[in-house]
C-alpha cells in the first residue's frame, strides 16, 4: 500500500520539524515548504493526500494557497494552522475552502484526528463515492430548490467548517445535518443531536461540557458532556438561539479553541467535534435584540444552509406524499399503501403548509386513519384551511352525530357561507376557502349542493 503524503507549509522550522515527526509516527511522509512559491512548486512535482499550511508566509498567506489548491487541486484537503485566539483567520480559511483548522500551540491529539479525517475524505473521493446519490436517498424531491440543497450538502460534507442551518419548523434541518455528517469523513463517528431549548437553563453547561463529581448539588460522579460524546463526529445544536447567554460564552470558546472545561474541572479537555447548529428564528434579529452573542453567531455561521419551505417547492409534494403513505403502510403491517386521488393531490399542492413536511405527515396520517377505502379523496384530508371558517359551527353540531356526518356538516356550512359572501361566485368562493375551483366543484357534488 502506498504511503500517504502530506505537504506542510510554515515559515517556522521548529513547527515544521514537530509536524513532520508527528506525521511520520502516523506513517505519513511529510514534505515541507517555507514560502508560498515553494509550496506551489511542491504541488507541481508531487501528489499529496493532505496539506497543512500556516496563515502567515513570507511571500503571501495561507488563504492564497487555499485558493490556489481549490482551483488546481480541488480534491486535496487543506487545513489551516492558526495563531492562538485568531479565529477570524480560521473562519476566513474555511470560507475560502479549507477542510479544517488547528490552533497554535498545536494539540497533537487534535492534529492526529484532523489528519485521519482528511485521509478518510481523500479515500472516499478516490473510491468515487457519489454524495449526490447518497443525499438523494433521503432528500425527496426533484425541484430546483432540492437539487441545490443536495449540491450544497455534498460541498459541506467535504470540510469541517461550522454550518448554520436555517429554515422554518418542519423543513428537515436535522435531516440535512445528518446527511452532511454521513457523507463526510466523520460519517463513521457519532452524530449527537440536542435540542437546546429542551435543556433546563441551570443544566445547560453540565449537559454540553460535562461536570466533575461534587461540582454542584446532585453531581454524584463525573459526567461526560455532549461535546465529548460527539468527539470524532458531529454535534448538532438544534434551536441554538435558545441557549442562555452564559452558555453562549463557553460555547464560543469551545468552537474557537476546540476544547471544553467541564463544570468543576481545573483544566480544559480537547474535543474534536464538528459543530452544526440550527434555528427557525432569525439569529441576526436575535443579535440585534441582545439575545444572542454576535461573536458566537459569526463563529457558528461560517456557512449558512437555508432549507426551503414546502410551499416553495410544491412539485415535490407528490413524491413526498407517496413516500409518507408507504411508510405509514409499513407501520400498519399487512396493509397496502393508500393512494391519493388526483383532486386530493391537487388540493395538497394548493395548500400553503405552514407546518411544512411535518404537517404533511400529520395530514396524511389522519387521512389514512379516517379513510374507509384505499383511495384518499379531497374530503378525507380535512385541510385546516377548509376547516378554519367553520370552527364557529362546531358548537351547533350534536355530539351524537357520527364523525363523518359531523365533519361533513362543518364542511358544508363553510362552503355555503363562502358562497353566500361571494354571491355564489364559485371562483371567488374557492379562493376564499383556499382551494382550487376544481376541488370546490368536487366538494359541491359530494355534498349535494346545487
Amino acid at each position: 500500500m502506498t504511503k500517504a503524503q502530506a505537504l506542510v507549509v510554515d515559515d517556522e522550522s521548529d513547527i515544521l520539524d514537530l509536524l513532520k515527526i508527528t506525521l511520520g509516527r502516523m506513517d505519513i511522509r511529510a514534505l515541507t515548504a517555507m514560502t508560498l512559491s515553494d509550496a506551489k512548486h511542491q504541488l507541481e512535482r508531487n501528489r499529496f493526500d493532505l496539506c497543512l499550511t500556516d496563515m502567515s508566509l513570507p511571500d503571501g498567506n495561507g488563504i492564497d494557497l487555499i485558493h490556489h489548491i481549490a482551483e488546481h487541486y480541488p480534491h486535496l484537503p487543506v487545513a489551516m494552522i492558526t495563531a492562538h485566539g485568531n479565529m477570524e483567520s480560521a473562519v476566513a480559511a474555511m470560507k475560502a475552502g479549507a477542510f479544517d483548522f488547528v490552533p497554535k500551540p498545536v494539540d497533537l491529539q487534535l492534529l492526529r484526528q484532523l489528519v485521519g479525517s482528511a485521509l478518510r475524505l481523500r479515500e472516499s473521493t478516490a473510491a468515487g463515492q457519489d454524495s449526490h446519490s447518497a443525499a438523494g436517498a433521503s432528500l425527496i424531491g426533484e425541484s430546483r430548490a432540492m437539487e441545490q440543497i443536495r449540491q450544497m450538502i455534498g460541498k459541506l460534507a467535504r470540510n469541517q467548517a461550522p454550518v448554520f442551518i436555517t429554515g422554518e419548523s418542519g423543513t428537515g434541518k436535522e435531516l440535512a445535518a445528518r446527511l452532511i455528517h454521513g457523507q463526510g469523513p466523520r460519517g463513521t463517528g457519532p452524530f449527537v443531536a440536542v435540542n437546546c431549548g429542551a435543556i433546563p437553563q441551570d443544566l445547560v453547561e453540565s449537559e454540553l461540557f460535562g461536570h466533575r463529581k461534587g461540582s454542584f448539588t446532585g453531581a454524584v460522579g463525573d459526567k461526560e458532556g455532549l461535546f465529548q460524546a460527539a468527539s470524532g463526529g458531529t454535534l448538532f445544536l438544534d434551536e441554538v438561539a435558545d441557549l442562555p447567554l452564559p452558555a453562549q460564552v463557553k460555547l464560543l470558546r469551545a468552537v474557537q479553541e476546540k476544547s471544553v472545561r467541564p463544570v468543576g474541572a481545573q483544566h480544559e479537555v480537547a474535543v474534536d467535534a464538528r459543530i452544526i447548529s440550527a434555528s427557525h428564528r432569525d439569529l441576526n434579529l436575535e443579535v440585534d435584540k441582545g439575545h444572542f452573542r454576535q461573536d458566537l453567531f459569526y463563529r457558528i455561521n461560517v456557512i449558512e444552509l437555508r432549507m426551503p419551505a414546502l410551499r416553495e417547492r410544491p412539485r415535490d409534494i407528490p413524491a413526498l406524499a407517496e413516500r409518507i403513505l408507504q411508510r405509514i403502510a409499513r407501520h400498519q403491517k399487512g396493509q397496502p399503501a393508500m393512494t391519493l386521488s388526483a383532486d386530493a393531490l391537487e388540493a395538497l399542492m394548493d395548500y400553503g403548509f405552514p407546518g411544512n413536511v411535518r404537517e404533511l405527515e400529520n395530514i396524511l396520517e389522519r387521512a389514512t386513519a379516517l379513510c374507509e377505502g384505499p383511495l384518499i379523496e379531497v374530503g378525507d384530508l380535512y385541510l385546516p384551511q377548509a376547516e378554519g371558517p367553520a370552527l364557529a359551527a362546531r358548537a351547533q353540531i350534536d355530539d351524537t352525530v357520527p364523525l363523518e356526518d359531523y365533519l361533513g356538516e362543518i364542511e358544508k356550512k363553510a362552503i355555503l357561507d363562502a358562497l353566500d359572501e361571494t354571491r355564489w361566485n364559485r371562483t371567488a368562493a374557492a379562493k376564499k376557502l383556499g382551494m382550487t375551483l376544481r376541488s370546490l366543484r368536487y366538494r359541491l357534488a359530494k355534498l349535494g349542493i346545487e
